[in-house]
């Protein structure tokens, strides 16, 4: 089975190596001609564990190939995944302009039967949109050639996205046609062979559920992080909230520990977009709005709590050690990170930041440059600091030696922003302790 996947990000490039996997021969494409030179050289982009390693076995089976050019390959396809950028405009609203210049370069050039998919994530009505700039462009050539339009958002977690692709929960297609159907149950058969959890449904519902999922759990994750500030208000611990609200079927444990607020790629774009959806519709999504609200604000919950630590002294040169830069582990990506809300702020009252995290450093040299230190590991980036805040729970950082920190630090104060420390073995260890919820 023959089939192009269109943008080489995170979602665009995963997906196609694990069709490819499967035995589909899949072309990857993107108008990057240096990120495509990179991959032709199997060099990854992105950092995704296992994912090297995969892109090239199936370049070297044949199965994986690249290009910047998708008029040229696509009526060798059956079916055309759209994984370009959705980025936020400046209302909220997410931008479609890359997913309607791929429709109308699909409308240019097909000249028989394909299926195009939207893998991006798009607003409700984003198909009907493709639909119709297809359409149009065939118009333009006197062409009348049928094709049909579907939606396949992903559901992939940075860190952990191989296994979800391979083994996922249920995959939600949205078609319009009994092809369609049949097209991408063929695709989709050998991942779920022995138990063929597709869901499909309208084109709609299916945009309306990828939005719906992520505000699901940014929603959870805001309700715990605003639970956990009345605990340490009311003298009450968090953790043991959590247990005991967790263990009812009808809420489960899932995304229910408190920190220091969301980021990433996905959970602010996405709440952000349906927002504006609703406001579009005249309708205003309220929870949702307070789910923003909570999560900026806690992003600067550590910030906070270091500065009541140092009620009535200056933070002005002041060393702080930052362990953790991306949004979550197993990943670089620092996009809508708490640690660049955290870097600013330290920055904007003059304090010296010396950071480490195992993956994101050059990353965040390249959005923020060098006005930070980035150490060589966790114990050189707490070297005579003032303070130690937790911003990712990177594994590596979970059993930390603190005799040897204790050494090293000015003032043993640790502000653990995820809540995954133990608070009687650092006061054992002579450390001011402090985290979120108790």
């Amino acid at each position: 089975m023959n089939i192009a996947i269109v943008g080489t990000g995170y979602v665009g490039l995963v997906s196609g190596t694990c069709f490819a996997d499967t035995g589909a021969i899949v072309t990857c494409v993107d108008v990057d001609t240096k990120k495509i030179e990179r991959l032709q050289k199997g060099e990854i982009p992105i950092y995704e564990p296992g994912l090297d390693e995969l892109v090239v076995k199936n370049v070297k089976a044949g199965r994986l190939r690249f290009t910047t050019d998708l008029a040229s390959i696509l009526n060798e396809q059956e079916i055309v995944f759209s994984a370009v950028g959705t980025p936020p405009d400046e209302d909220g609203s997410a931008d479609l302009k890359y997913v309607l210049e791929v429709a109308k370069t699909i409308g240019k050039n097909i000249n028989r039967y394909i299926v195009v998919v939207t893998k991006s994530t798009v607003p409700v009505g984003t198909a009907q949109k493709v639909r119709a700039t297809i359409q149009t462009e065939l118009d333009k050539r006197g062409v009348d050639i049928k094709f049909d339009v579907a939606s396949n958002p992903e559901f992939l977690k940075e860190g952990n996205a191989i296994k979800d692709f391979m083994s996922p929960d249920r995959v939600v297609v949205g078609v319009e046609s009994e092809m369609a159907k049949k097209t991408l149950t063929k695709l989709y058969k050998p991942f779920l062979i022995n138990n063929f959890r597709v869901i499909f449904m309208d084109i709609p519902s299916a945009e309306m559920t990828k939005y719906a999922a992520n505000s699901m759990l940014a929603t959870r994750i805001s309700f715990m992080n605003d639970i956990a500030n009345l605990c340490e208000l009311v003298g009450a611990d968090v953790n043991m909230v959590r247990a005991g609200i967790g263990s009812d079927s009808r809420i489960g444990r899932k995304f229910l520990y408190a920190g220091c607020g969301y980021g990433g790629s996905c959970f602010p774009k996405d709440v952000k977009a349906l927002i504006k959806t609703a406001d579009n519709c005249g309708y205003s999504m309220e929870v949702l709005k307070a789910v923003e609200r909570v999560n900026e604000v806690q992003k600067s919950i550590l910030f906070k709590k270091l500065s009541k630590a140092y009620e009535g002294n200056s933070l002005k040169g002041k060393t702080i050690a930052l362990w953790g830069l991306s949004f979550k582990p197993e990943t670089d990506d620092m996009r809508e990170s708490t640690a660049l809300v955290i870097i600013k702020m330290l920055l904007e009252v003059g304090c010296v930041i010396r950071a480490y995290d195992p993956v994101a450093m050059e990353e965040c040299r390249r959005r923020i440059g060098d006005k930070i230190t980035y150490c060589r590991d966790m114990y050189d980036a707490v070297l005579d600091a003032d303070a130690l805040l937790l911003l990712t729970e990177w594994k590596e950082f979970r059993l930390p030696a603190w005799t040897v920190i204790k050494k090293e630090m000015n003032r043993p104060l640790v502000i653990d922003g995820r809540n995954i420390f133990d608070a009687e073995e650092l006061e054992e260890n002579g450390f001011e302790y402090h985290c979120i919820g108790k």
